[in-house]
């Protein structure tokens, strides 16, 4: 690691004697008046923290050079993949630079199409954007949602398509919401909270979600609560019509756990309530569809790795349950049902598989991709006679193709040009031993000709955890990486979904140490096999991955030559206090279980950083508008982390402002932390970047 030519001078940050009581300890938490994001202390604190961030990132000669060449990749097209309502077909497209993407609609599949809804209007920096849409049946109406500088709180709005112009319609406090729209195009079901106390949107915990009717016309105080329940006020609710347009189906989460329940109402009988088809939380189960009253769900039930069942609502006794798609060795990650018939997609070690089954479940073969990547789309209706889907990997950027049904055959209908050749680079998955014994997958990408010396400086990325798979993407800012003889390594460690259920749980609440244990063993795998070593192994990941970067830095300071941890869960003793932060607690647990505070005290990165450690260079970014991981754990972090370095390694923070949790991020932004990020790399790993185009 190349040290800073002087330590940097970091503002005192106040140490308070504020102590709190857990089960079987007292832990003092210093810094927890910055826990409040507005008050002046804080805001000066974020100020001398800015400034001697960019002090140090103005000393790089590098930065400038390596924002122009990502900034030249990046200006390509990219598309989003259509769906068809009502004979008109709807797509996003970024022309390149764009801040946000933009939506169009075309009267049919060739048509020209035209500009429907731009949110680079909204705003002049590009921090406003679109979160989601949503056609009516009829192809007649948009409904969409915007979301102001990263926060998860949404406004909706309802634009009509053919002249392109926003009725009255206007609907505030929703958070986590999609719009279901009637089929008779009368109006559409979202979820909406109470109003959060002045001053406190950002941090108030999130209790007592809502579904309301908004009928299209109407002002917010006249739509209709369709279902709320008071006595279970963590219950969250995702609304879905039928395809036939006669259900409104609930799917009710209590947290981020893969488990739920299915409540369903009979639109044809609007007296009636909801019927609770499957109230047990015993398991995931996802609509696909259904013929009448029977539908099809695909679950994790007795099934780790999937499988589809058919149940009859009218008499859904489990023992009347039907396995249509039984469990496979790969993994079922979702099923849409399109031209009568089931596609489903699996991961088979971290890439995508999709096959076609009848509904019947008779297996009517594959949907062939172009090489080992990541596939997505796949909607549509039960009558439609195409569907549409991306693929990508780390050396092919996203294109659009179409299916054909009848033809059996795939189509590119989008496909990007990005400057730069394919064959110049390797990607190549390799399978490891965690400390346990565990067999590990991990995706290896670099330029050909890399030489296994030790001396590439190494990104190692992860998550690890709430089910989510690490598959292959594209990123133009790893080819730039790759082009300066850089490796990118990301390896499917538990907690993630990439082996199921299992996986996921395996490395969740008493077991969460398995994730940094996977974490940890894949750098030693890529020191002992020479792709990197310690001081040109960086570390990097964001949210959970921030967390999982964080304990890791932490427990192995001696393994890494940098860390960059983002909008990271830091303090693991009170996460559960903010936001939708209580909903996490099906992966972590809590510090008011006396088993659970004992496995979190034990690796939350805020309460392991030890004076008199030197620990490695550390680049911690958040966003001052984060309302799904408040800044306040990256806040103090960096306050412990640098108060306790006693080497020379910088500890800097980088709080953007007017930003979020990273969802909705404006292309300037995003460039501009990428060039911060990696001009950090390139000075700390001692990197040679004057091979930058």
């Amino acid at each position: 690691m190349s040290s800073s030519e002087m330590k940097p001078h970091y503002p005192v940050a106040r140490k308070s004697d504020q102590t709190d009581v857990y089960p079987g300890a007292k832990v003092s938490d210093p810094y927890r008046w910055l826990e409040e994001p507005d008050s002046p202390e804080t805001r000066e604190w974020i100020a001398a923290e800015n400034d001697i961030t960019s002090g140090y990132l103005r000393g790089i000669p590098q930065r400038d050079a390596f924002r122009k060449r990502v900034e030249a990749l990046w200006d390509y097209e990219k598309y989003g993949v259509p769906y068809q309502r009502g004979g008109r077909y709807f797509i996003t497209r970024n022309d390149g630079l764009q801040n946000q993407a933009v939506l169009y609609v075309m009267d049919g599949l060739h048509a020209k199409p035209r500009l429907l809804l731009d949110p680079n209007t909204l705003s002049k920096d590009g921090t406003v954007a679109v979160d989601s849409y949503s056609v009516s049946e009829d192809g007649k109406r948009l409904a969409y949602s915007l979301a102001a500088s990263g926060s998860d709180w949404v406004e909706w709005r309802v634009r009509d398509v053919a002249s392109g112009e926003d009725l009255p319609d206007h609907l505030k406090w929703s958070k986590f919401s999609g719009a279901a729209w009637a089929h008779d195009g009368s109006g559409f079901y979202y979820n909406r909270y109470a109003e959060p106390e002045a001053g406190k949107q950002l941090e108030q915990a999130n209790y007592n979600q809502m579904v309301y009717f908004h009928r299209i016309g109407a002002g917010q105080a006249a739509d209709t609560l369709v279902y709320q329940r008071p006595d279970h006020k963590e219950w969250m609710f995702g609304a879905e019509v039928t395809d036939d347009g006669r259900y409104l189906v609930l799917s009710v989460a209590k947290d981020t756990g893969a488990r739920n329940a299915v409540f369903v109402k009979d639109l044809q009988r609007p007296d009636n309530g909801f019927a609770e088809v499957l109230p047990d939380f015993d398991a995931q189960y996802s609509l696909i569809g259904n013929e009448g009253t029977q539908f099809w769900f695909q679950t994790n039930g007795g099934a780790p790795l999937g499988k589809v069942i058919a149940i009859d609502i009218a008499k859904p006794a489990r023992d009347q349950w039907r396995t249509l798609i039984p469990e496979v060795r790969e993994t079922l990650s979702s099923v849409s049902l399109v031209n009568h018939t089931f596609v489903a997609q699996y991961l088979k070690d971290a890439h995508s598989v999709v096959r076609r089954f009848g509904v019947n479940g008779q297996y009517l073969g594959e949907i062939g991709l172009p090489g080992l990547g990541s596939a997505g789309g796949f909607g549509g209706r039960p009558e439609d006679k195409e569907t549409f889907y991306s693929y990508s990997s780390f050396t092919a950027a996203p294109t659009v193709y179409r299916y054909d049904f009848a033809a059996g055959t795939s189509e590119i209908y989008r496909e990007p040009t990005v400057k730069f050749v394919p064959s110049d680079f390797v990607a190549e998955q390799v399978f490891y031993t965690s400390k346990d014994g565990t067999r590990v997958p991990m995706f290896i990408a670099y330029k050909k000709g890399l030489k296994r010396d030790g001396s590439a400086p190494t990104i190692l990325y992860g998550y690890g955890g709430f089910n989510a798979s690490m598959t292959p993407f594209f990123s133009v800012t790893n080819l730039v990486w790759m082009e300066m003889g850089g490796v990118y390594a990301m390896p499917g460690i538990r907690g993630g979904g990439e082996y199921g259920e299992e996986w996921h749980l395996a490395g969740t609440k008493l077991l969460k140490q398995n994730v940094f244990d996977d974490f940890i063993a894949a750098g030693e795998w890529l020191i002992a096999n020479k792709y990197s070593s310690t001081p040109k192994l960086a570390i990097s990941g964001g949210s959970n991955g921030g967390l999982l970067v964080g304990a890791c830095l932490v427990q192995r300071p001696d393994l890494f030559g940098a860390a960059m941890p983002a909008v990271g869960v830091m303090d693991m003793l009170r996460y559960q206090k903010f936001t939708i932060g209580w909903a996490w607690a099906s992966d972590y647990g809590t510090s008011d279980d006396p088993k659970e505070f004992k496995a979190l005290y034990a690796y939350s990165p805020l309460h392991n950083v030890k004076p008199g450690v030197r620990y490695p260079a550390t680049f911690i970014t958040t966003g001052d508008h984060d309302d799904r991981v408040v800044p306040a754990h990256s806040f103090k972090f960096a306050a412990a982390l640098q108060a306790a370095q006693t080497g020379d390694a910088p500890v800097l923070i980088r709080i953007d402002t007017k930003a979020g949790h990273g969802g909705g991020k404006p292309t300037a932004k995003i460039l501009d932390e990428i060039a911060d990020k990696y001009a950090f790399l390139i000075k700390e790993l001692g990197m040679d970047a004057s091979g930058l185009k």
